[in-house]
């Protein structure tokens, strides 16, 4: 299932998502230019290793906890974060005005992260991608609009559909998967390649944290 649009508009231009996106890009498009060893020192560098953090090593720990969040390691890893930034973060950012959203979008990718790092302690191989601090955004969502629709791609078999579906359901079966793939990767992890846990505990922060962070009530919300 990929999510096309949603069908919440924004009253304000959603200028710190478009940046983030423009970040993002163009901080892979940079590594993309290094050679292979000197993209892997960089992502040593600036990722968010689980060992790393959990022995302390500051500053270098704090730093990988924010500056990973603006690293990718494929065009499918970074276009797939920046659909979903792309969707959903404009009606986050139109709540929370620009400000707050920063500050939201950065401590649900901390917390991400940290999430991550308790289920992957010994781990030298460093986190990246923002997922984490998307899922938070994902999670704000389904508190502030779980009435919206999604229009959706949803592959059944070999057929191929364009679905509107409410987002109660495709941000809900998101998070399901992901708990699933979680409990999956901590039985086998040394296959793992994807951060299924900073996934849970980004969209976890994300609908905890978001109602203090919203400006002001509007109107289809729920309690």
């Amino acid at each position: 299932m990929i999510p096309l649009r949603d069908s919440t508009r924004s009253s304000s231009v959603p200028i710190v998502s478009y940046t983030l996106i423009a970040a993002c890009t163009a901080v892979f498009l940079y590594t993309q230019a290094m050679s292979d060893e000197a993209r892997a020192t960089f992502y040593m560098t600036y990722g968010a290793i689980p060992r790393v953090v959990i022995g302390g090593a500051w500053p270098q720990a704090g730093l990988g906890l924010l500056t990973y969040n603006f690293l990718h390691g494929s065009w499918l890893h970074l276009l797939g974060n920046m659909l979903y930034l792309w969707i959903f973060g404009d009606n986050i950012e139109d709540a929370m005005g620009r400000g707050r959203f920063v500050v939201f979008y950065l401590l649900s990718g901390v917390i991400a992260a940290l999430v991550h790092i308790l289920a992957q302690r010994a781990s030298e191989v460093p986190l990246v991608g923002a997922s984490g601090a998307i899922a938070g955004v994902l999670g704000a969502y389904l508190v502030l609009y779980p009435r919206a629709r999604v229009l959706s791609l949803v592959f059944l078999g070999w057929f191929i559909r364009v679905i509107e579906l409410p987002a109660m359901l495709v941000l809900s079966l998101w998070f399901i998967l992901q708990v699933a793939e979680g409990l999956w990767s901590l039985a086998s992890p040394d296959v793992l390649t994807v951060a299924f846990w900073a996934h849970v505990g980004g969209f976890i922060a994300g609908a905890a944290l978001v109602r203090p962070f919203v400006l002001r009530p509007r109107q289809g919300w729920t309690a």
